[in-house]
């Protein structure tokens, strides 16, 4: 499958497990590469979609010059968003706990960014999918937080982890971009590529 990018060497500028594992379902061979520090401020004007595509390019922007010339870069982001505010990954305990109780008995959307480079061209695209959570009792809420670590999760959790098993009351969307890489879609952008 993709014999398109056989002339490509796949860079994953990631350092998400979960966009490495479903990257990795789709069964195209792929290095990570990794980059500290970038600045994922954006203009306070942007939106939704808006956002997370900005991000996703600044990030490649920031490996472009570390990029060979026959690699071909797929840089993401995610954000949650709940009536227009975005939340994005809490810096500890208790603004992760703060975050599930805003969701909790809402519906909210997931939204990520993905952008593809390589030398010759730029694509970047976004998708959002909408969850509704259960309504969540401080109990539920404190044993997510101190057994799943959602440190490293827009909106403080990952659909995937026992909160999506006892919270997910509709899902509207794709599942695997909640999880944080449309990989449908990116599938059908990699073939046309």
């Amino acid at each position: 499958m993709l014999e398109n990018l056989s002339k490509y060497q796949i860079i994953l500028a990631s350092n998400s497990p979960r966009r490495k594992e479903l990257l990795q379902r789709l069964g195209i061979p792929f290095k990570i590469r990794t980059l500290f520090g970038i600045d994922e401020h954006y203009p306070s004007s942007l939106r939704g979609e808006d956002i997370v595509n900005y991000i996703s390019r600044i990030k490649a922007q920031a490996y472009r010059s570390s990029m060979g010339e026959n690699e071909l870069l797929i840089t993401a982001d995610t954000i949650v968003s709940l009536d227009g505010e975005v939340m994005g990954k809490p810096h500890n305990a208790e603004e992760a706990k703060a975050m599930l109780r805003t969701l909790s008995g809402k519906m909210h959307q997931v939204i990520t960014g993905v952008t593809i480079t390589t030398f010759e061209r730029t694509e970047s695209f976004a998708v959002t999918s909408h969850v509704r959570f259960a309504e969540l009792d401080e109990s539920e809420i404190d044993y997510y937080v101190e057994n799943f670590l959602p440190f490293d999760k827009a909106g403080a959790y990952g659909i995937q982890d026992w909160i999506g098993l006892v919270a997910v009351e509709e899902l509207r969307g794709s599942y695997f971009n909640v999880v944080g890489l449309p990989v449908q879609r990116l599938y059908q952008c990699l073939k046309r590529f």
